[in-house]
């Protein structure tokens, strides 16, 4: 994959520059502001970016409004959002289009490398990953959805889990379930949603779009 790293903290940009690397991947562009992080997007129009959501001039939400910014111009670019601490209005907004392609991850999340490098492959190829972390703060104190009331128990669990970006497979094991009853799970849970027949990818980030707008 063709991945920018934007990070201001030189040492965690280079640190994931090598993990990447190491991995067989090909950093093409490195930004450590919120306006270089825009333009190299926009120059390399990379594979997916992993992108820190407080970086100068201000060290506010500088990375995130990159990282909408371009997917405004180039619908769909993928992009891996790293956040010290969860904010739940930097998710929703990555989440807002329904396009997929997007994910939230903690910081701390960086050090499991292999955790780190399949969330950055799940969004490369359109789908979500979020922090477990994240999942539990945007559901604190969400009102219930009618779509969602009809679920049953193991259909939550699953719908949870796909909102981390698990692929049935990784929710088979997660759960010890054969992959034909995870796959009979979500045909349901979609049904009971309202989500009609689509591209999987669609139908999942819809899902978990549902799952999060609960209030």
């Amino acid at each position: 994959m063709r991945i920018v790293v934007a990070e201001d903290l030189y040492l965690l940009r280079d640190g994931m520059v090598r993990l990447i690397e190491a991995y067989g991947h090909q950093v093409v562009a490195t930004a450590s502001t919120g306006p270089e992080t825009l333009e190299a997007l926009r120059t390399w129009r990379p594979d997916v970016s992993v992108i820190d959501v407080r970086m100068p001039p201000d060290q506010s939400d500088e990375g995130l409004r990159a990282a909408l910014a371009a997917r405004a111009e180039m619908p769909g670019t993928p992009v891996l959002i790293l956040s010290q601490h969860v904010e739940q209005l930097y998710a929703r907004e990555l989440l807002a289009d329904g396009s997929g392609g997007v994910g939230y991850l903690l910081k701390e999340s960086v050090f499991d490398a292999e955790q780190f490098l399949a969330a950055l492959e799940r969004v490369a190829e359109g789908g979500t990953a979020m922090d477990p972390a994240v999942i539990a703060k945007l559901l604190a104190g969400s009102a219930p959805n009618r779509g969602l009331e009809r679920l049953t128990d193991r259909e939550h669990s699953v719908l949870a889990l796909m909102a981390e970006g698990l692929s049935n497979q990784a929710i088979s094991r997660r759960l010890f379930l054969s992959e034909s009853a995870v796959s009979k799970y979500t045909t349901s849970l979609f049904g009971k949603l309202g989500i009609t027949d689509d591209e999987d990818t669609n139908r999942r980030v819809r899902a978990v779009l549902a799952y999060f707008n609960r209030t």
